[in-house]
């Protein structure tokens, strides 16, 4: 099982107070994690607060760091450490200039960068970036015609495209990202999204699920992908899961709830996911109750506990989990 970190560049206000981090805590926490033995470390992207957020925080606008520059930094001061998108809101960037910032990370960090792609928790974000777009755009539609354009612009010479959102002409886009295959990996929970990955990603990123819903989309994700003619062992199986580890059972459980994650929940209660089954479907717990569930998650099929989202109310015990899960978990 490979395990690793979401740092926080997008959550002030989601999941921290506000303000949370310093921008030189992004490069420091990736060293440690790096030292500490993770896979990766991952940012979410957000441009502006969500619509609840607002509201909880009226005179203290968050920080929202933009994830790739974030990203490079760490990846430009780790040897080993992997750097991820956790995820990347594709219809929110131009797929040409996502493609080639992609592949120039990817060439400076010797093939360390995961390309992790969504839609977008958020419609009212989107509406806010763009007001005359927002009323008729598809999200899913762009999300496709921009997946289809990058595949192109990753692997081909030359590429001209004439689409409903977007459009290039006889464009070569070099270099290529330095890993072969590039890891593209794509998030979300539906069918579009499985059908998405089975046919292109060599990852998927969803959210975490009851584990019974998470084995059958595990289970539909692998026959489809055999279905189309691919080895199914080619797609990482990385769902997103909280951590939050303590010496009992109850003292994580009254940490975890009392986090302002828990708000964050209830904002995306629209995804289906029964937040009652939170506690027992999240890495939180004591030491040997998180590692039970890590064995649970691995007989499942599940590769990688990917961006682990570690509620705090400061740095330092923030720094604190990471440390704890590393030698206590993993």
């Amino acid at each position: 099982m490979k395990f690793s970190v979401s740092l926080p560049t997008g959550f002030e206000g989601v999941m921290y107070p506000v303000p949370f981090v310093d921008p030189s805590d992004f490069v420091r926490m990736a060293k440690l994690c790096e030292k500490l033995g993770y896979h990766s470390v991952w940012g979410n992207d957000h441009i502006q607060s969500q619509n609840y957020v607002r509201e909880l925080y009226p005179d203290s606008p968050p920080n929202f760091y933009e994830l790739l520059t974030v990203l490079s930094f760490c990846a430009a001061a780790t040897t080993t450490l992997e750097v991820g998108t956790a995820l990347a809101v594709q219809p929110m960037r131009d797929p040409f200039w996502l493609a080639k910032t992609a592949a120039t990370i990817d060439q400076l960090s010797n093939g360390r960068l995961i390309l992790a792609l969504g839609i977008g928790a958020y419609r009212e974000e989107f509406a806010a970036w763009a007001p005359r777009l927002a009323p008729t755009a598809q999200r899913g539609e762009m999300m496709d015609e921009g997946l289809e354009l990058m595949q192109r612009l990753f692997t081909e010479r030359r590429v001209t495209h004439e689409g409903k959102y977007y459009a290039v002409k006889d464009i070569e886009m070099y270099p290529k990202p330095k890993r072969d295959p590039f890891a593209l990996w794509l998030g979300g929970h539906n069918k579009p999204t499985i059908e998405r990955t089975a046919r292109f990603a060599t990852g998927w990123l969803p959210g975490w699920r009851p584990w019974p819903e998470l084995a059958e989309w595990i289970r539909i994700l692998k026959d489809r992908a055999a279905e189309l003619g691919r080895d199914p062992k080619e797609i990482e199986i990385a769902p997103q899961f909280s951590v939050t580890i303590a010496k009992t059972p109850e003292e994580a459980e009254k940490r975890y709830m009392a986090s302002g994650l828990v708000h964050h929940r209830k904002s995306l209660a629209y995804t289906g996911r029964d937040l009652s089954k939170q506690m027992v479907a999240n890495l939180i717990g004591s030491p040997d109750q998180i590692r039970e569930k890590v064995a649970g998650l691995e007989a499942i099929g599940v590769d990688h506990a990917c961006a682990l989202m570690i509620p705090a109310d400061s740095m330092a015990e923030y720094e604190d989990q990471i440390e704890w899960f590393a030698k206590t978990v993993m």
